[in-house]
């Protein structure tokens, strides 16, 4: 009786391990590990859910600071997929004789005016200031001569920073009472002031002089790599756009995954931070139509902040 017992004891045991290991997640051995890269800020923060290594386990995020450090590693093959300014997509594309698709828009307009004062309440007050600002040869140079040319402003002087936070150290001691930089630094420059505000949303007054949206980033991956593996792409997009509608909840375990990912330093900047960061993830045939006419103002503006041409159609992720 007792052997039989505990042969029965055995079974139960087995088929308590084999149904534990039925709940763990099957490997997928075909299945590509995709190395992304994004930048601090807001593509960094939209991409923050999928650095949970257990719930996506073929996906390796790495989060820089210096865009042309992530740019260079992305060029060298370091990365499969990397988050980076628009019009260095377009760059890439052209440099690279085409081995660059852009899967998706990841961020719209994320520039503000901040001032230490009430004199700034219009482009138009701009006229005969001096402006502090970051983004020099990158898209948010473009951007602001884009809108200070539409608004008839050729006396604003505008002194570029090498770094945002040299700029946001500026302005929360109080040595610079007016510049333009890009979320999140705008809302921990803020903490650090008081006095500071937000002057000018510069989303709304691109959408006062253009009919293009504002586009700011966007996701790209080397062609070479969407061929190879191509339910992979379509499988990460999934996930991006899960990750992306995770994030614009800017809940608390949202707020912690961006401090987490050495983003920001506090979670309570991080959640006020999110809905000015206009993170989004557009594809598909918005994505070509939105872009496309954001490359026509770039192009407009200066040939050679898109590489000297306009990609080809063959750009778009379809």
């Amino acid at each position: 009786m007792k052997k039989i017992v505990s042969l029965v004891l055995a079974a139960l045991m087995l088929a308590a391990v084999f149904a534990f290991a039925g709940c763990k997640k099957a490997p997928v051995p075909d299945q590509a590990m995709i190395r992304i890269a994004a930048l601090k800020g807001p593509t960094g923060m939209g991409v923050a859910p999928l650095m949970d290594s257990e719930k996506y386990p073929y996906f390796t995020v790495t989060i820089g600071s210096d865009p042309s450090a992530v740019t260079a590693a992305f060029i060298a093959g370091e990365y499969d997929v990397a988050a980076l300014p628009v019009n260095v997509a377009s760059v890439l594309y052209n440099k690279l004789e085409g081995d660059v698709v852009v899967l998706g828009i990841t961020t719209l307009g994320v520039l503000y005016v901040l001032e230490a004062g009430n004199e700034i309440n219009s482009m138009a007050d701009l006229s005969g200031k001096t402006l502090y600002a970051t983004g020099q040869g990158s898209t948010p140079e473009y951007v602001l001569n884009y809108l200070l040319e539409k608004n008839g402003l050729e006396d604003v002087t505008v002194e570029y920073k090498a770094e945002h936070s040299e700029l946001a150290s500026l302005m929360a001691s109080g040595e610079v009472t007016l510049g333009m930089m890009p979320e999140p630094n705008v809302t921990a420059t803020m903490v650090k002031n008081a006095d500071l505000r937000v002057a000018l949303d510069l989303t709304e007054e691109w959408n006062k002089v253009s009919d293009t949206k504002l586009v700011q980033g966007v996701l790209v991956a080397r062609r070479s790599f969407v061929t190879a593996h191509p339910n992979d792409i379509k499988n990460l997009i999934a996930k991006y756009t899960e990750a992306t509608q995770l994030v614009v909840t800017a809940s608390d375990e949202v707020a912690e995954m961006i401090v987490g990912a050495e983003i920001l330093p506090a979670a309570a900047i991080a959640k006020a931070a999110i809905p000015r960061c206009n993170i989004v993830f557009i594809t598909g045939e918005e994505m070509q139509k939105t872009l496309s006419a954001m490359y026509e103002v770039l192009f407009e503006a200066d040939p050679k902040s898109v590489g000297g041409k306009l990609p080809g159609e063959d750009i778009y992720y379809k």
